[in-house]
């Protein structure tokens, strides 16, 4: 006797796809989705691990109509087609079945069900047990001592499962299996679009066909007056619809008699494919099955399975491994950090170890004295390779070490392979691109990383410096191994991918510079007046409390103006305001609703005063001074280049890129942030750069004219929508056409123009159509990119920076939109993105070969800001200026605007 397991290929993919979903469905890193398969295979792997069968058979459903769809037009109308998104999938899920060597059987004219039941009937004649893995419960009716149904569940990824035999069918309906298409007959099933009796639901049928086991022996009793239990409409109902009931019964059975040819030898489980699967799952980046069964090891030339790494570790000296480096001018290392204390107990960085991978050997060296490790970190003879180098150099910078010749950062060329991922933590791009599992490398070597304690945290600093557990030791020793191991083997296929993405020149000649420059300006800061922070957050309180005062006065009642809540009374129900939204937790009051509600009430305005002020105070400036170093007395902002899709250069701890510019005093908080004494701030700012992107990238004739010309773009833009002369065009009509102008390319819709323009949608979708219509250039690269994106699955920036979007094959039209604009929005940002980032290396480069007194402290979105000596300040100027005007050659040109100032307010 033998196990058989017959899987119903729609229904498992259906509930895989709807089981791993969320905000974010996987995706593999060309933006293919992949939930399904993977949902999929997760459910098969268990049931071939629970049941360890000698057979095993798929069912797909084809397009083509069955004998349903000819014998009931209505059969299976209301169901909406597959989402493209599922669709997709479906190939992917066959050719990985193919090559684990798994029999797949479609047949035209007849339905998945079909061929499970015809298989499951034929192979209990044959005295075999069988299990049908699906998700369908129609399949109950084939249940028998010998056939058994699992439905499966995935639920958070993981994968649950449900056996129904005979008995469990009777516990749960009441009838034998076999009775449960009697029961369809009677109540129907939407899902399908089968009628069944109007108005008999599950309840009422079950209840009729435990009396009276079948509908044709229902039918019986009822003619005989011999049907006691069923009475009134609904006795009334299943009279009058017996043609439904019968028609309805015959679409729910499921047919056992499918022509089929193959025979049980075909269905044998056999040996998979294993090299041709392990490419196929590299491909869908699911390392965790690589891992799992391990593909790995039969295919020569990839990284060696867990359990058998192929590298050894040995503790040693710095200068025992020193000439070697040099021999190789390379150093592929990992560095162990831990938080300590200064002398001023100012928490800082210290490096307890670093493990240097040549080949496969890697040597842990623990730290005793940094200065050791001076010549070979600032040997520009030495590549540097590793991972988060940012930080190290930071750290280094602090200890009077220069990190040069940095050369490969694993974190910054897994950026730009996948730049929409939230990070890249190093197990991850292990797991990834290696299939190797750290946790478990670490598991085998029996260390664990010891748990700290909850404590004050220089009590935690103080327990590090003592702490002196072999334990730890150990646990640190193979850790930092094991990632240097993994950095030296990832440097290759990552550089590998990156070729062949077209990305190698954007990673060594723009990101792998800009890393440098970012960490200098991170260990530079900025100089910041901590009592003037002070003195203007005691004015910011003093206003908030002013506005307080006059919205309780204006209402006419004391409130908690921070509680949503509270506020949503106050306005919705005391001042009667229009509700225009409302949520589950009552009242919406965000700053779209306070928008529209400005003109109702005069407290409105100074609502949204009031919160402006309270953010401003809580966020810069009592959330500023935290992060002033009691040093230097300065902000030392971590730039970030690894966090944005589009590519451009976020901050943090604290955000300098974020302060509010809208409200004066948000732009009066800069004022604070001051060069050295004898030092200014020369600020340089892009003029309208994403529209002479665009002009570049749409070669729009009206757009390029403009440009060429030193024409004001915006009024060129009112002049030809409005069709009135360029001298004639009010300010108004200029603000209309800057809205439209720099709203376009990010796909704004009539709606949101129309509450930037405070006008109807009809006047704005007017407005947009003879935009376009007039720049005709712009509208066919918009139609154009959205429909490369959609061909090739990406959109680029003019340097090769890539971006997947895998949204613009979703069946959501809401979700779709946002795919379109993300595609004309990309290149468009991401290419002024890749502009700085070439501008800024452009302007270190020159600084450093003229030898000038200056420094690039600050980088927001279009503007650049050095801290020049007073001597150099008319130098770095120029070099400001012709950095960024030449970083490279567009169609229109590139103009920047400089200023200078002691502080950022004023120089901006």
């Amino acid at each position: 006797m033998s196990r058989i397991v017959l899987v119903d290929g729609n229904s498992i993919m259906n509930r895989a796809f709807y089981g791993i979903m969320g905000s974010k469905m996987l995706t593999a890193s060309d933006g293919t989705y992949t939930n399904a398969v993977y949902g999929f295979l997760a459910i098969l792997f268990k049931i071939l691990e629970d049941l360890n069968p000698e057979y095993i058979a798929v069912a797909f459903d084809l397009k083509a109509p069955t004998a349903r769809h000819k014998m009931y037009e209505g059969y299976k109308a209301n169901r909406k087609g597959m989402p493209e998104e599922l669709s997709a999938q479906m190939p992917i899920i066959k050719d990985i079945l193919k090559l684990m060597n798994i029999t797949i059987i479609e047949k035209e004219g007849y339905e998945a069900d079909d061929v499970l039941g015809t298989l499951s009937k034929r192979f209990e004649k044959d005295g075999e047990d069988v299990t049908i893995l699906s998700g369908d419960r129609d399949t109950f009716q084939l249940v028998t001592d010998k056939i058994v149904v699992r439905i499966p569940r995935t639920k958070m990824g993981k994968t649950e499962v449900e056996d129904f035999d005979r008995n469990k069918v009777l516990e749960t309906y009441g009838v034998e299996p076999i009775q449960l298409i009697e029961v369809k007959g009677l109540m129907g099933d939407t899902s399908d679009n089968i009628p069944g009796v109007p108005g008999v639901g599950e309840k009422t049928a079950l209840s009729i066909i435990q009396e009276y086991k079948t509908i044709d022996n229902m039918y019986n009793k009822i003619e005989n007056n011999e049907a006691d239990s069923i009475k009134g409409k609904t006795k009334e109902k299943i009279v009058e619809n017996k043609d439904l009931a019968l028609l309805s019964r015959t679409l729910g059975t499921i047919n056992i008699e499918v022509p089929i040819e193959e025979k049980i030898e075909d269905f044998k489980v056999k040996e998979w494919q294993r090299p041709q699967l392990l490419e196929k799952f590299k491909q869908l980046n699911f390392n965790r099955y690589i891992d799992r069964f391990n593909l790995r090891e039969e295919v020569t030339n990839v990284a060696p399975k867990e359990e058998n790494l192929n590298f050894e570790i040995e503790e040693t000296s710095i200068s025992n491994v020193t000439e070697q480096i040099k021999a190789n001018k390379k150093m592929v290392f990992f560095a162990n950090t831990k938080d300590d204390l200064d002398e001023e107990r100012i928490i800082k960085k210290q490096i307890t170890s670093i493990s240097i991978c040549i080949e496969n050997k890697v040597y842990y060296i623990k730290i005793k004295d940094i200065n050791e490790w001076k010549e070979l970190f600032e040997s520009n003879e030495i590549e540097k390779i590793g991972y988060k180098l940012k930080e190290l150099y930071v750290i280094l910078k602090e200890q009077g070490i220069e990190l040069n010749n940095i050369k490969f950062d694993a974190e910054i060329a897994a950026y730009l392979l996948s730049p929409t991922a939230s990070n890249y933590p190093l197990d991850v791009l292990s797991k990834e691109y290696l299939g190797i599992d750290i946790d478990e490398y670490l598991e085998q070597q029996n260390v664990e990383k010891q748990e700290e304690k909850q404590m004050n945290i220089f009590e935690t600093m103080q327990n590090n410096v003592e702490a002196s557990n072999g334990t730890v030791n150990a646990f640190e020793k193979y850790d930092s191994s094991i990632k240097a191991y993994i950095i030296y083997n990832l440097q290759s296929i990552l550089t590998q991918k990156l070729e062949e993405a077209g990305q190698l020149k954007l990673f060594n000649e723009i990101e792998m510079p800009l890393l440098l420059i970012l960490a200098q300006m991170q260990y530079t800061g900025m100089y910041i007046d901590k009592s003037e922070l002070i003195e203007f957050g005691e004015t910011l309180k003093a206003q908030i409390e002013s506005l307080k005062q006059e919205i309780y006065n204006l209402v006419g009642e004391e409130f908690n103006i921070n509680s949503p809540k509270q506020l949503g009374v106050i306005l919705f129900e005391k001042l009667k305001l229009t509700a225009y939204k409302k949520n589950r937790k009552g009242y919406s009051t965000d700053g779209d609703v306070l928008e529209k509600l400005r003109v109702e009430h005069p407290a409105v305005g100074k609502i949204i005063e009031y919160r402006n002020l309270v953010k401003l105070n809580s966020t810069y400036v009592e959330g500023t001074i935290p992060y002033i170093n009691t040093k230097t007395n300065r902000i030392h902002s971590s730039f970030h280049q690894t966090v944005t899709a589009t590519g451009r250069i976020s901050s943090s701890e604290p955000n300098l890129q974020n302060i509010p510019t809208r409200i004066e005093l948000g732009k009066q908080l800069r004022k604070v942030f001051k060069a050295k004494e004898g030092y200014v701030f020369i600020d340089a700012d892009y003029s309208q750069i994403e529209l002479r992107i665009l002009a570049h990238i749409s070669q729009d004739e009206h757009m390029l004219e403009a440009f060429k010309n030193g024409e004001d773009i915006h009024k060129q833009a009112a002049s030809k929508v409005l069709g009135i002369p360029i001298e004639e065009v009010t300010k108004e009509q200029r603000s209309a056409a800057k809205a439209v102008n720099f709203g376009i390319v990010y796909g704004i819709s009539d709606f949101g123009l129309a509450e930037q323009l405070g006008t109807s949608r009809r006047k704005a979708k007017e407005y947009i159509e003879q935009y376009l219509e007039k720049y005709s250039g712009i509208q066919k690269f918009m139609n154009e990119i959205v429909e490369k994106a959609k061909e090739e699955g990406y959109v680029e920036t003019l340097f090769n920076r890539r971006r997947y979007i895998p949204e613009l094959k979703s069946s959501n039209y809401m979700v779709r939109q946002f795919g379109s604009r993300v595609a004309m929005n990309t290149p468009i940002q991401g290419t002024a993105a890749d502009i700085m980032k070439i501008a800024m290396i452009k302007v270190k480069e020159k600084l450093e070969e003229l030898k000038l007194d200056a420094k690039i402290v600050l980088q927001v979105h279009d503007e650049l800001i050095l801290e020049t000596s007073q001597k150099d300040k008319e130098r770095a100027k120029q070099v400001l200026k012709e950095c960024m005007e030449n970083a490279t050659k567009l169609t229109v040109p590139l103009e920047v605007e400089v200023t200078e100032a002691t502080n950022w307010y004023d120089a901006k």
